[in-house]
């Protein structure tokens, strides 16, 4: 019987990895002293998928899926659900093959991301309140219409083109510790634990989700796919409320440990890494920064070590950050928060 590691291999990550980049970034790894000195007491350095084409690592993954299609299936166009992010890795990839893209997102995604993604020149169709609904609407849409579908995280091409950026994590810090990563469906951080764990077992992989939405970890904890949700999240990015059957197993493999931040937690750490790293992260970007500075993690995979926190993505409305910054500026005055 097949293992779940077995579903992604090192050589399709690799294959992966020399698709995507001929046309997208090999992206930043840059250290926060702030999160390095006063927070952790090791070596903290941000991944910053945020600087990726169309501002998110879901442009890796929908690139491969969609440069491995046959002539048919692209023929037939694409389309995807997603709340914003790899809506737009979708729509641009498919603008630069010259395939037709429809991507239907929650009638609550973010409208910068709405814009982008139809900038890039998908029909955008909204429908449904939440991603899951999105999903549903999508997959009967694609049966009526004969559309080829692009997984947002539950595929082997999927999460073989986000395992990439596990490729330049080790390039960049050949030597890494521990490694965290936001979850959603859970695409991004098998992939990139797959390729961590195939060159160094010992590499501490954990992922961060909201305590509002938290599929992945739910159903690691249950020992089988559940579904949670109890509520909205900052990171619209990673609200999904239970992960891919694939992505699961590929979790219970190679993820060591899931934690959960709260709303406030993750403002908190969007407002830091913008004052403090002059990064903008939308929520599901600020996960790992949020679980850091709230000492979610045990100081043992963190003192004395490097350490990746992955940003993985800045697609956040001006009108959100001007609301996070207003909060935390009501709660202190002072502005001493600034500079």
């Amino acid at each position: 019987m097949m293992t779940a590691t077995q579903t992604v291999s090192i050589k399709d990550v690799q294959e992966a990895s020399h698709l995507i980049h001929e046309v997208g970034r090999v992206t930043p790894l840059i250290q926060s002293m702030f999160l390095s000195r006063t927070v952790t007491h090791g070596d903290v350095y941000l991944k910053l998928e945020n600087m990726q084409l169309t501002g998110s690592f879901k442009f890796r993954g929908a690139y491969n899926k969609i440069r491995h299609l046959s002539d048919t299936e692209k023929a037939r166009g694409v389309i995807t659900a997603s709340a914003g992010n790899h809506a737009q890795g979708v729509a641009l990839t498919a603008h630069l093959l010259n395939i037709d893209s429809t991507v239907v997102m929650p009638k609550t995604a973010p409208l910068a991301k709405q814009q982008a993604t139809s900038g890039y020149g998908a029909k955008v169709v909204l429908a449904g309140d939440t991603f899951d609904e999105s999903r549903a609407f999508m997959e009967q849409k694609a049966k009526e219409d004969g559309l080829t579908i692009v997984d947002p995280y539950n595929d082997p091409l999927v999460i073989a083109g986000q395992g990439s950026i596990g490729l330049e994590i080790l390039d960049q810090l050949w030597d890494v510790d521990t490694v965290i990563v936001p979850v959603g469906g859970g695409g991004l951080i098998t992939g990139i634990a797959t390729v961590l764990k195939h060159f160094d077992p010992y590499i501490h992989i954990v992922g961060v989700q909201s305590e509002n939405v938290h599929g992945m970890t739910a159903s690691l904890q249950a020992g089988k796919l559940t579904r949670q949700c109890t509520g909205p999240t900052l990171a619209d990015g990673t609200a999904v409320a239970m992960p891919g059957n694939i992505t699961f197993g590929l979790a219970e493999e190679l993820v060591d440990e899931m934690v959960l931040v709260s709303e406030e937690e993750i403002a908190e750490a969007m407002k830091d890494l913008l004052q403090r790293t002059k990064t903008v992260a939308e929520g599901a970007g600020a996960l790992p920064t949020a679980a850091l500075e709230a000492h979610k993690i045990a100081p043992q995979w963190l003192a004395g070590k490097k350490v990746v926190a992955l940003v993985s993505g800045g697609n956040v409305d001006l009108e959100r950050v001007a609301d996070n910054i207003d909060h935390f500026f009501k709660s202190d005055p002072t502005g001493h928060f600034i500079g």
